[in-house]
C-alpha cells in the first residue's frame, strides 16, 4: 500500500480529463486514467507520466454503459495502488438529440455516460473514499442550468448530475465531500475548429462577446478548479463551481 494519494478520473485519455490527470500528477498524486475507446491516447498519457515519475500512472478500460463493467472498474481501481482518495466523474457523451426524433438508444447512452455511470461508480468506491476522508468531483456543465438547443437529453443528464452532487454531499457526509465543476466555453466545438474560415471567425467572435472575460477558458482552468475542490476546500461540499468566464451572467 502506498502513502501517496491516488486519483481516478473517468474519461481521462484526452481533453479536459487528461488535463485534470496531469494537474494532479504534478501535485504528487498517483493517477488512474480511465478510458473506453481511447486506449491509444490513454496509454500514451500514462507512458509520458511514468517517464516523469516511475509507476505513477495506470490505465483502466471500461464501458460505463454497463453496470458489470463499472463494478469491475471499481475493483481494478483499488487493485492498482490499494487506495483511492479522489474520484473525478468526467466521462461524458455529447451530441444533439432534437426533440421529436430522439431515440431511446440516445437517451440510454447519454444518461448512462453522464449520470448513471457516475452514480454507480461512486457507490462502488464510496467505502474506500470514506476510509480516506476523500472527495468526489463531478464535471457538470453550465447547460445544466441554461439548456442548449436541440440537446435536451444531454441537458437533462447534466442537470441530474448537478442534483446528484448535492444529494450525495448529504448522503456521504461527513467522511466524503462531493462537489462539482461546471465548465462553460472551454474548447471550440468541431463546427468552430477551423480558425482560418472567415465564417468560423465571425461565429467565434459572437460567442466571445457573450463572455464577460472576453475569451474561451482553457482545460487547465477546469483542472485547477477540480484540484482546489479535491485538495484545498476542506469545508466545501455540495457546491458546483461555474468556470465559464462569467458567461452564465448574460
Amino acid at each position: 500500500m502506498t502513502d501517496e494519494k491516488v486519483i481516478l478520473v473517468t474519461g481521462a485519455a484526452k481533453r479536459i480529463g487528461a488535463c485534470i490527470i496531469e494537474k494532479f500528477h504534478i501535485q504528487g498524486y498517483l493517477v488512474i486514467i480511465h478510458h473506453n475507446r481511447s486506449g491509444e491516447a490513454a496509454n500514451a498519457l500514462a507512458d509520458k507520466l511514468n517517464k516523469q515519475r516511475a509507476n505513477s500512472a495506470m490505465c483502466l478500460q471500461a464501458n460505463l454503459n454497463h453496470l458489470n463493467a463499472i463494478e469491475t472498474l471499481a475493483s481494478e481501481t483499488l487493485a492498482c495502488y490499494q487506495r483511492l482518495d479522489v474520484l473525478v466523474n468526467n466521462a461524458s457523451s455529447y451530441y444533439p438529440t432534437p426533440f421529436g426524433i430522439a431515440t431511446q438508444q440516445q437517451w440510454d447512452d447519454l444518461q448512462n455516460s453522464n449520470l448513471r455511470g457516475a452514480f454507480f461508480l461512486t457507490q462502488e468506491l464510496n467505502q474506500e473514499l470514506a476510509n480516506r476522508q476523500g472527495a468526489v468531483i463531478n464535471i457538470v456543465d453550465t447547460y445544466a442550468d441554461r439548456p442548449h438547443h436541440h440537446h435536451s437529453i444531454y441537458n437533462i443528464a447534466k442537470a441530474g448530475l448537478k442534483t446528484m452532487t448535492k444529494a450525495l454531499a448529504i448522503d456521504l457526509a461527513p467522511k466524503v465531500r462531493v462537489n462539482g465543476v461546471a465548465p462553460g466555453s472551454i474548447l471550440w466545438p468541431a463546427t468552430l475548429e477551423n480558425g482560418n474560415d472567415p465564417n468560423v471567425v465571425q461565429a467565434r467572435k459572437k460567442v466571445q462577446k457573450k463572455i464577460p472575460l472576453g475569451t474561451l477558458g482553457q482545460p487547465r482552468d477546469i483542472a485547477d478548479a477540480t484540484y482546489f475542490l479535491a485538495s484545498d476546500a476542506s469545508y466545501i461540499t455540495g457546491q458546483v463551481i461555474k468556470v465559464d468566464g462569467g458567461r452564465s451572467l448574460n
